[in-house]
């Protein structure tokens, strides 16, 4: 795998930044001698090897779940360019063939821009008749460990490359297909349930019937819904209205009362909480009601601010952890910039 130079990460566009910094702080943690090169709003990044650790090295020391501003990755060759209109399968190939094969399944990804989106029909298009290449070169099982990538910057040019199965993300491109449930009051709705995938591969452990939820900041209640169709009751903070039919529903009680004053009368399985507030003045709420055990476990969204973002999610993680540790609370605090998130990410933290 000496042939193989580069890392590629996908991104929400306009978050290279931090995807660039984030990586570059853990391979410099890991000794890796390496350099970014992006553009903005490019929806990608590339880290460059500069020393003797190839970026397969790299990768196997980093677990992909802890990287929060990426949505997937994969280790790469160069990139192809000139790819002829007529025949683009059997440079694709050559280039294919310098990889350890055989492949788990291929992974067809565009940049997630306006241009890039443009790219998605050829994209369907063109996997079918790379499928039956790779088919026919026998260069699939459905045992290996790594899956194949192409990532398609237009019809002419891509990068080609692999990654564990084990350690990236499932959904191509790292974009969970989600439906907007017709009966939920709004899109907000959306993010609780796309982290409730990320966060937990077995949900139903920790989303049971009768579990008790406070909701900060409810209304019109698209967190409380995916907590109620889950078999939770939910106490809804808010001075602003829920909407009618999931009051209807039993299970909710809605508090028109001050998010940040409010406390239940006994601890509640979860808290949740999507208000758009200053991230700091958030955490030291959410560490708050940790260390009064006032909840066990908890998702919450941070509001970013347009610069030093990743700063910003570090200095809201070291105050909380900092609150638990002072506690001796033990939780494991995890984050992610989801596709469903904009401005924000969503953080999770387990004490129980």
């Amino acid at each position: 795998m000496k042939n193989i130079t580069q890392l590629v990460l996908l991104c929400r566009p306009g978050f290279e930044k931090e995807c660039a910094g984030e990586i570059m702080h853990y391979a410099t943690e890991l000794g890796f001698s390496a350099y970014i090169q992006t553009l903005p709003d490019s929806g990608y990044v590339l880290l460059i090897g500069a020393g003797e650790t190839g970026i397969g090295e790299l990768m196997a020391q980093l677990d992909f779940r802890q990287l929060i501003f990426t949505r997937q990755w994969f280790a790469s060759l160069a990139k192809i360019d000139d790819l002829p209109e007529q025949q683009r399968i059997e440079p694709l190939l050559s280039a294919i063939k310098l990889l350890p094969a055989p492949f788990n399944r291929i992974e067809l990804a565009y940049p997630d821009t306006n241009e890039g989106k443009s790219i998605s029909r050829f994209c369907k298009q063109f996997e079918p008749h790379l499928l039956r290449a790779l088919k026919r070169e026998e260069l699939l099982s459905s045992r290996a460990p790594h899956n194949l990538h192409l990532l398609f910057l237009n019809s002419q040019q891509a990068f080609v490359g692999i990654a564990a199965v084990d350690n990236s993300a499932v959904d191509t491109m790292g974009i969970p297909r989600l439906r907007m449930p017709s009966s939920a009051p709004s899109r907000s709705t959306l993010k609780l349930e796309e982290a409730i995938h990320w966060f937990f591969a077995d949900e139903k452990k920790y989303f049971k019937n009768g579990m008790t939820a406070v909701d900060l900041g409810a209304a019109p209640g698209g967190w409380s819904w995916q907590l109620v169709q889950r078999g939770l009751r939910v106490t809804a903070i808010d001075n602003g209205p829920m909407q009618d039919k999931l009051m209807q529903s039993g299970m909710m009680e809605h508090l028109k009362t001050d998010a940040f004053t409010y406390r239940p009368a006994k601890a509640v399985d979860w808290l949740v909480c999507d208000m758009a507030e200053r991230p700091l003045h958030v955490s030291r709420l959410i560490a708050k009601w940790l260390v009064q055990q006032d909840c066990k476990n908890t998702i919450f969204n941070l509001k970013l601010p347009m610069k030093k973002r990743l700063l910003v999610v570090n200095e809201c993680r070291d105050l909380i952890a900092q609150q638990l540790l002072e506690h001796h609370i033990d939780a494991r605090i995890q984050i992610k910039h989801l596709y469903h998130d904009r401005e924000e990410v969503t953080v999770c933290i387990m004490t129980s």
